[in-house]
């Protein structure tokens, strides 16, 4: 039902490109939930690159399909810009939780440091004596991630670029500085700190018997991307440009070879410095919120995966704006309200994000998995 949705809410923007109608709109109509879909031409991409390896891609005809539908839509990429291109190995960032508990999450240009600065925070707060479900735990959380918000949409950009102070954003120092701004009674307007005064998404996650552990995410962002279809590649391309800010001087600033803030971030927690939990939320920036969130159910509220990711979200939108799945209490909602909160009201349709999870019991190396209900998944043994 979840990708039926996204599939009919990008009817328009992909009827707008011949390939893309041909390839993802069979007789001109988003498919329907439960339709079996075919992409033979993805199909034979994948052989192609399975057979040839990376060079087909950026050195090939795939790689010359792809700079050509984005010069057909007044695009600048050409195939050398393919050609040029490098992955990197990164060395994750990181929080010390409680407990033994630490969160590793990918470095800018990545958001993964919005959740690392929501978690600082929260963590000076005795959320299990709240109470899980409680207007307390929720409006501490809630303040935590719009400070985090805050900041990050001020400092994070390429840091190739520009320099992203994540040693100082996550500092005790600044960490108190941000702590002083929240109000255990009163919602507050988020504004971006000043650290220079102080010294459509997947997800997938793995384990094996050894101890090992994958978390993985990829998305072509929005929904179906740019709308754009490469050719006969069967490819749709993304739009990850669209997080790029057009501020002149902005850390985020729009320029050759940078690249945009981010919002897929896989995570992981560690506790005592062995692997814990591998886990993801899909959703845009849903994605650190559902991290925080998430998080804190299973390490502040004792929760299995399962019910760590079914427990009712909220997601900060703006300002004192904030969205709470219905099915969280009456009266926590009054209090949220009472104490300045702005709640998108009960029945607005709001993505809460779509998250997997896998916990190891370190005692005995047993492996837990769950795959939440507000997206396609599952969880499954091997």
């Amino acid at each position: 039902q979840r990708i039926g949705f996204a599939w009919e809410r990008s009817l328009e923007k992909m009827s707008a490109h011949p390939d893309s109608k041909r390839v993802w709109l069979p007789g001109g109509k988003a498919p329907a939930p439960g339709t079996i879909f075919r992409n033979p031409e993805f199909a034979r991409t994948l052989q192609t690159l399975a057979e040839d390896g990376y060079d087909a891609f950026y050195h090939g005809d795939i790689g010359r399909q792809i700079a050509q539908c984005v010069q057909d839509a007044g695009g600048v990429l050409t195939q050398e810009d393919l050609v040029n291109y490098m992955a990197e190995w990164v060395e994750p960032i990181q929080v010390d939780y409680r407990d033994g508990y630490a969160f590793h999450e990918i470095p800018p240009n990545g958001q993964g440091l919005t959740a690392l600065l929501a978690l600082n925070i929260v963590k000076h707060f005795d959320l299990k004596s709240m109470g899980f479900g409680s207007a307390g735990a929720y409006h501490t959380q809630m303040e935590a991630i719009k400070l985090a918000f805050a900041d990050a949409h001020a400092f994070i950009g390429d840091p190739r670029k520009v320099d992203v102070p994540v040693e100082t954003l996550l500092s005790d120092t600044y960490t108190q500085s941000r702590l002083a701004l929240i109000n255990r009674d009163t919602a507050l307007d988020p504004t971006a700190g000043d650290p220079s005064r102080i010294g459509d998404t997947v997800y997938l996650t793995v384990a094996d018997g050894e101890g090992n552990m994958v978390s993985w995410i990829q998305s072509l962002y929005m929904g179906f991307g740019s709308g754009l279809t490469a050719g006969t590649t069967g490819i749709q391309l993304q739009n990850r440009g669209a997080n790029f800010s057009l501020e002149p001087g902005h850390p985020n600033e729009a320029a050759p070879g940078r690249r945009p803030y981010h919002t897929i971030i896989p995570g992981f927690i560690t506790r005592n410095g062995e692997a814990f939990s591998s886990f993801g939320v899909m959703g845009g920036f849903m994605q650190p919120q559902g991290h925080l969130q998430v998080g804190v159910n299973m390490i502040d509220f004792g929760m299995d995966p399962q019910a760590a990711l079914d427990a009712p979200r909220f997601q900060w939108v703006r300002d004192k704006e904030i969205g709470l799945e219905d099915w969280a209490a009456d009266y926590v909602r009054d209090e949220l309200i009472g104490r300045g909160h702005n709640l998108l009201p009960k029945g607005y349709r709001m993505h809460y994000g779509g998250g997997q999870a896998i916990v190891r019991d370190p005692a005995t190396g047993v492996l837990v998995g769950g795959s939440e209900p507000r997206n396609d998944g599952s969880a499954v043994g091997y």
